[in-house]
């Protein structure tokens, strides 16, 4: 695979080293197509990254290392409650210490909490991030038109999270839904995560994340 391909030029060019997906999956489906990602070209030699603007691209990474952490704290939780080691109740000191904890102390409180922050944080993005960097580099058109693509993608598995959730709420016992559904989450969000860093770190760098940012 090319320098270009895997991001290799943001390292060299940035020193920032976006995260790579797994190279194992947890599901055996997929909703994301991951082989014609688009990629917006390797910038020219002349153009400079401040140490300003690397903090920005450093940012994104940041915010996706919260998440990915947070998203494997559920994944514990819910293998743990599912393996009999330990009860909801015992894992409610563990669930306080997650910015993304849920108002009442249950496995369907901290996955709807993870959902609603991840629902929000695309939002953003979709809203806002990306119609700045569409309009200060052009040659990402392509890379923010997945990218938006990729997050209709990943409400589709969140509203699967929420309906299996809903399902385990009516039988406490059956965790195979919910297992499938959060597994389907974990590939997905693994992978969106990655391809996104690759391609917008380095326009953060460069743009930041709103109008004189940098």
């Amino acid at each position: 695979m090319s320098d270009h391909a895997t991001g290799g030029w943001v390292t060299r060019r940035t020193g920032l080293v976006p995260s790579a997906a797994p190279s194992t999956r947890s599901s055996a489906k997929s909703v994301l197509s991951e082989a014609d990602r688009p990629s917006a070209p390797e910038p020219d030699e002349g153009v400079r990254f401040s140490r300003r603007g690397l903090s920005a691209g450093h940012h994104l990474i940041a915010v996706h290392d919260h998440y990915r952490a947070e998203l494997a704290k559920v994944r514990q939780i819910l293998r743990r409650v599912k393996e009999g080691e330990t009860g909801i109740g015992e894992a409610r000191g563990e669930l306080n210490g997650l910015t993304i904890r849920a108002t009442n102390w249950t496995l369907h409180g901290a996955c709807q909490a993870q959902c609603v922050s991840l629902t929000q944080h695309h939002g953003m993005e979709t809203g806002q991030i990306f119609p700045h960097l569409r309009r200060s580099q052009r040659d990402l058109g392509a890379v923010l038109d997945r990218l938006t693509e990729e997050h209709h993608a990943i409400h589709t598995v969140l509203e699967g999270v929420d309906a299996a959730l809903v399902h385990l709420a009516g039988d406490p016992t059956d965790f195979g839904p919910i297992t499938e559904a959060v597994d389907l989450l974990t590939d997905t969000l693994l992978s969106h995560f990655a391809y996104e860093e690759r391609e917008l770190v380095a326009p953060l760098s460069r743009h930041g994340f709103f109008p004189g940012q940098l």
